[in-house]
């Protein structure tokens, strides 16, 4: 255009730069538990635990970004509550699926006929023609428990024998995997649950409880990386391990077991970011794996003044390293680093 300023090639040069950079945060609000999908529209769309934004509740937190890096907040992805949880206000930990034209998200919520002051918590589905929602309950919790037993599910269709598979747990339980029915909304007839990864809890050392399964297929193996201990609040002490198996169904076993220690963390705290985990896991356009999850910022621990310390858990994102076959991270980085290949 006539009378345009050229573009300084020091700035086209910074710019691109910074394109290709990112640094944590990468998202800086309260946005708990994430799992990532990417949609046949090119969006990464994220779904998280619910949070208080102003005086409103979102029960289940959305958002988009094209590039894993900026992110646009979509609202609320259950707007509605289920006619079984109407009054309770506990929706967390949800993981979308897509099968064909219809997403099925799990999620973990408390039910209105669970009273004090053991609540049983519940894994519930529900559905929507897009990954924006919104989603609407399948009408029944999934699975009903009378404590933290039936948490922070993961669906996860196993390339190897078409099977539809549920992750789930635990509390002071195992982690567990059961296949699904066709329908997505039920376990398939005759299947059971199959336990796969115990916590400490008997002999009260680290982990005393193991949470938040995700499962990925790289090179022959199955990895489930799952967190724990404590995710938040005045004990928070959050990690990653990780364990594989050559099955979708086990058994799956640690890096150190060998070596006489259960469980090895492949990601971990630093002076910065307290208690990271709970994480999802996406592969770029190049094929390179990063690891998206949660951590407490030392600086600003709280969402609200009011709230109870290390509250406030927002989204950060690294790449993962492999070594001898084994995923490593090891403590949240703080420096700009390549951002993934979109």
């Amino acid at each position: 255009m006539a009378g345009a300023m050229p573009t300084s090639p020091n700035k086209t040069a910074q710019s691109e730069l910074l394109a290709r950079t990112y640094t944590n945060p990468i998202l800086d609000w309260d946005f708990p538990d994430p799992a990532i999908i990417h949609a046949p529209d090119g969006y990464y769309y994220a779904y998280a635990t619910q949070t208080l934004r102003g005086e409103d509740w979102i029960n289940i937190q959305l958002a988009r970004s094209a590039d894993l890096v900026n992110w646009e907040h979509l609202g609320d992805a259950l707007p509605v509550k289920p006619d079984w949880a109407s009054t309770t206000q506990d929706f967390w930990a949800p993981s979308v699926i897509r099968d064909g034209s219809t997403y099925y998200m799990y999620y973990s919520a408390t039910p209105d006929f669970c009273a004090d002051p053991v609540r049983g918590h519940a894994l519930a589905v529900a559905t929507s023609q897009s990954p924006a929602g919104p989603f609407v309950d399948m009408g029944m919790p999934l699975l009903l428990g009378a404590g933290f037993e039936y948490i922070d599910p993961m669906a996860f269709d196993d390339p190897a024998t078409g099977k539809k598979l549920l992750y789930w747990g635990s509390g002071f339980q195992p982690i567990k995997v059961q296949e699904l029915a066709e329908d997505r909304l039920s376990f398939k007839p005759e299947s059971s649950p199959t336990d796969l990864i115990w916590p400490n809890g008997e002999n009260g050392s680290f982990p005393r409880l193991v949470e938040a399964a995700w499962v990925i297929l790289h090179d022959g193996y199955y990895y489930l990386f799952y967190s724990g201990d404590n995710c938040c609040g005045p004990d928070a002490e959050y990690g990653v391990m990780v364990a594989r198996s050559k099955s979708a169904t086990g058994p799956f076993q640690t890096l150190e077991e060998a070596r006489g220690v259960p469980h090895s963390l492949m990601l971990f705290k630093c002076e910065r970011w307290l208690a990271p985990g709970h994480n999802t896991i996406v592969t770029d356009k190049a094929g390179d794996v990063w690891i998206v999850y949660h951590a407490i910022d030392v600086n600003r621990p709280r969402q609200h003044q009011e709230d109870e310390i290390n509250s406030r858990r927002i989204l950060l994102m690294d790449q993962i390293e492999w070594k001898h076959g084994w995923p490593h991270v090891g403590t949240p980085s703080a420096a700009p680093r390549p951002a993934p290949s979109v």
